[in-house]
């Protein structure tokens, strides 16, 4: 089985029929799926959509058990809880609905962690750190594109010149290099290679 465009969260399962992972969808398993959209939902009173997954919290006032539903719970009504709350060993804990969050100051609401300051994210070199609220994605470094490639996923270089989308002046020549390109006054012309006379 070949798969030309290549699976991206899945397996290549015939030509060009690709079983995604848990989480994924698309015809090639690019795309996240949105599990807290689908029908039934997934959780009893509020989810949050995460890459590849969901988080099922509860309303102020109710405590997320174990299977995902949400009981009822005095305690966890009066500590006021942004994202519902747990009980361990009789102390009541406000929760957050992911990795990526941590509870405020005051211990009842959750603020994101921003895992591309404090080093927690880890992408490959040639990509670089977007943080969202409660995770983050690695994306192609600034002149570097997402392409498909001997059967995997890479950043490959924009060539600038090719596509046009350098700024170099008529009279200049465009030199494309790794990530960015260069503007050579043409013989005759001087100049930064932007303005050339």
């Amino acid at each position: 089985a070949t798969c030309g465009h290549g699976c991206k969260y899945g397996e290549c399962m015939g030509p060009n029929k690709c079983k995604c992972f848990p989480g994924f969808t698309g015809k090639t398993c690019n795309q996240d799926l949105n599990e807290c959209g689908l029908k039934p939902r997934p959780c009893e009173h509020r989810c949050m959509n995460t890459h590849g997954s969901y988080k099922c919290y509860c309303l102020n006032g109710y405590m997320l058990m174990p299977d995902g539903t949400c009981a009822s719970s005095r305690t966890c009504a009066m500590v006021n809880c942004q994202y519902g709350c747990e009980e361990v060993k009789g102390q009541v804990q406000c929760l957050c609905p992911s990795g990526g969050l941590q509870l405020g100051p005051n211990g009842r609401t959750c603020i994101d962690i921003d895992e591309c300051s404090t080093g927690k994210a880890v992408c490959s070199y040639n990509r670089r750190c977007v943080n969202t609220f409660g995770s983050f994605y690695c994306k192609c470094q600034l002149g570097y594109e997402l392409k498909y490639t001997s059967s995997r996923y890479s950043c490959v270089d924009v060539n600038e010149c090719v596509t046009n989308t350098h700024r170099c002046n008529l009279h200049a020549e465009c030199l494309n290099t790794q990530g960015s390109f260069q503007c050579k006054c043409k013989q005759g012309y001087r100049g930064s290679g932007f303005d050339c006379a």
